[in-house]
């Protein structure tokens, strides 16, 4: 087998790659070294598992996570891929046996965590197989600028130097700044490299910022509306998770938590636990997540703002891998620019990095506090050019918010900040605009400016609230550092003149004079006024494709359980979804679903087109049991005309029920369904509408 595309339909069912794949594949098998950035789900793992399938040796793949290692070798043998892993889990003796059996050809994939590399006994005995390709998983690692810097990924490049035969070189990872990408090529040593970003946009994930909600209450509804949902909550802190576990945990949710405060057992159980859908919710420090392969995460919440966008969009884009709909909720309150910023003063950063780490810091505030695209905010930081302004699935972009002009409030706050010399912090500035009695304001005589006292009308929380939207939106520079101040832009000054205007999302809970909805009520008062609105995730409209969903998870946990997998190495959730929509009822429509290759089906297919005959048959039996109870409960027909009855029924389950009339002084029939006559003429063209239907058409004598 020598085709890429044949190779990725075979062993992973899918009819074509993803943007940007197929080019990252096409060259790795030119023996180009090749450097891809993609989105977390973007399917980086497929750009090196199908050209290790096609090149002569082995494939070494250098991740950084043991759970990372176990999943994607437990994934690959299911598929019928040879693959192992080489990790501190094993001792001397295991290791030996693994590196004797790949030197064997058994292996066509092998996981190595880089600690290993530290090791002349480990690299020695690797020289003597023959190494096709490196894979460099999470590639970020080796940079000291990137967010989540390892000391061991620095030897990748000394280890590939003392290989017999230099072999190709792939590394990916999914968010790199400039300076990041810069040092990946630099520090591997990557050789002329093809470089592909195929673009950091998740278009499936839903985008969201809740400032100054009820942050436990809002978990604790969310969690209940989406009980059926699997989800990581992130807090950044151990209190703070064993806080939210206690809540949730009395409330009957099936819960989890993951801190570096726990011992490994417990921290091993617990991810078990949820990678196997016996729990649904994970709560959670940022020690657990990266090399989390679980497909089927809908939501993904942040208690607290994490430390820069990198974490942040890495985190969040855990939910969805399967492709599905899935939301990122961030819970934004001023503390929590408090507990990075004393995190940062704490931590041993050189200073320069420090610096540049503030740096990052305020721009993870500034898309708190932004009114414009989320989505284009997180794509721009990134370095990708975004024409478009509304995305359509952020909530800035769906909310029916109006912006309110605050130009009159932002001329009062520019004003405060210029006669206090531009030397204070948005929390000093508000102090002054509320006319606050702090011995500070007094020291400094901010108390005899014009502007103590101007909005006194306003809570601090409200203020600095303001402060921040209008950095995000450019008419404040918040300088870097450890004790940010706030200073005037030129956009500012255009406000004080009167060239300009401000417009910012309304200040909840606030003064009559700028009300704004509560945004928590508005389904209710939209439902009240007759307008739908959908809250849960699962946006399925159709009970018996949910039905059949419910049902083939149910299989497929049933064949999990028995072969001590994680369900979503079956089949994605996605694609039970799809069968759900298909309804393949053999070998060659079941091939047709995206997710099914030949391996998976001769190992489970048959056992989900039994799962779809069964529930087709009960639902056929339910449908005859409508139809005579229909029958016997209808009233007689006049003497004077033949009625039948007539049920027509979709392949959804949808079912629409009448009677066939005829005159008995005319040949032409009447149709009368749901209280609607129809000719025949008009009921042979209602019969069009019902192509690619699945119905019956049964007539009953009297």
């Amino acid at each position: 087998m020598s085709n890429p595309n044949e190779v990725l339909r075979r062993y992973f069912g899918y009819s074509s790659f993803r943007q940007g794949q197929d080019k990252i594949v096409e060259s790795i098998m030119m023996n180009k070294d090749t450097l891809g950035i993609m989105p977390t789900g973007g399917g980086k793992s497929i750009c090196y598992q199908v050209p290790a399938l096609l090149m002569s040796g082995i494939t070494v793949v250098i991740s950084p996570l043991i759970s990372l290692m176990k999943d994607q070798v437990e994934a690959l043998n299911n598929l019928g891929i040879s693959s192992a892993f080489i990790n501190s889990s094993l001792d001397w003796r295991e290791i030996e046996q693994k590196l004797r059996l790949a030197y064997s050809g058994k292996f066509k994939l092998l996981y190595v965590a880089p600690e290993r590399l530290e090791s002349e006994k480990f690299i020695n005995l690797l020289k003597s197989i023959k190494v096709s390709m490196v894979a460099v998983d999470e590639a970020h690692c080796v940079s000291q600028w990137g967010h989540d810097f390892r000391p061991s990924y620095t030897r990748i490049a000394d280890f590939i130097n003392q290989l017999q035969e230099r072999p190709v070189v792939a590394a990916f990872t999914a968010t790199a700044t400039e300076k990041v990408k810069e040092d990946i090529i630099r520090l591997l040593q990557l050789e002329k490299p093809n470089v592909f970003v195929t673009g950091f946009d998740r278009q499936n994930l839903h985008f969201s910022v809740r400032t100054g909600a009820n942050k436990l209450e809002f978990i604790v509804n969310y969690v209940k509306e989406n009980i059926n949902q699997a989800g990581i909550i992130y807090a950044a802190t151990r209190k703070e998770v064993d806080k939210l576990y206690e809540v949730l945990h009395r409330r009957g949710i099936e819960v989890g938590k993951y801190h570096a405060g726990m011992d490994d057992y417990e921290r091993s159980t617990n991810q078990d636990a949820f990678t196997y859908d016996r729990i649904r919710v994970m709560v959670a420090t940022n020690a657990f997540g990266m090399g989390i392969d679980k497909s089927n995460v809908r939501y993904v919440i942040h208690f607290n703002m994490p430390k820069n966008m990198e974490a942040y969009y890495q985190e969040v884009g855990r939910a969805g891998r399967d492709g599905g709909d899935a939301e990122g909720i961030l819970l934004y309150g001023p503390q929590d620019t408090h507990i990075q910023r004393f995190l940062l003063d704490e931590s041993q950063l050189p200073h320069e990095r420090k610096k540049y780490e503030y740096e990052k810091l305020q721009m993870m505030v500034d898309y708190c506090h932004t009114s414009k695209c989320l989505r284009k905010y997180i794509l721009e930081y990134f370095g990708e050019r975004v024409e478009k302004d509304n995305c359509g699935n952020c909530e800035n972009c769906t909310s029916q918010a109006v912006l309110t002009d605050y130009t009159l409030e932002a001329q009062k706050i520019f004003s405060c900040i210029k006669r206090m010399n531009e030397q204070f912090g948005v929390q000093m500035v508000a102090s002054v605009l509320k006319g606050s009695n702090l011995k500070k304001i007094r020291q400094q005589k901010f108390d005899k400016l014009t502007t103590f006292g101007i909005m006194k009308e306003y809570s601090i929380k409200a203020l600095t609230d303001m402060m921040n939207q209008m950095a995000a939106e450019g008419f404040l520079d918040i300088t870097k550092g450890q004790y940010p101040v706030a200073r005037l832009s030129k956009k500012a000054f255009d406000v004080l003149q009167g060239k300009d205007k401000v417009f910012i999302k309304a200040i909840q809970n606030e003064v009559t004079s700028k009300v704004s909805v509560d945004k928590s009520n508005v389904p209710d008062l939209l439902e009240v006024i007759g307008i739908q609105v959908d809250k849960k995730l699962d946006k399925s409209n159709d009970p018996s494709e949910k039905e059949l969903f419910d049902k083939l998870k149910a299989v497929r946990r049933e064949i999990a359980e028995r072969q001590h997998l994680p369900p979503y190495i079956i089949f994605h959730d996605t694609t039970l979804k799809e069968m759900s929509k298909m309804l393949p009822r053999d070998r060659s429509s079941m091939l047709n679903i995206s997710g099914v290759g030949e391996t998976k089906f001769d190992m489970y297919g048959e056992a989900f087109i039994d799962a779809i005959k069964k529930f087709l048959n009960e639902k056929d039996e339910e449908d005859e049991k409508d139809e005579e109870n229909e029958i016997n409960n209808n009233n007689l027909p006049n003497d004077d005309k033949d009625t039948k009855s007539l049920q027509k029924t979709d392949s959804l389950g949808h079912e629409f029920s009448g009677r066939i009339t005829r005159e008995l002084t005319s040949d032409a029939p009447i149709i009368v369904m749901d209280g609607i006559e129809y000719s025949w003429e008009q009921f042979g063209k209602k019969l069009l509408e019902w192509e690619g239907s699945r119905f019956k058409l049964k007539l009953f004598d009297d």
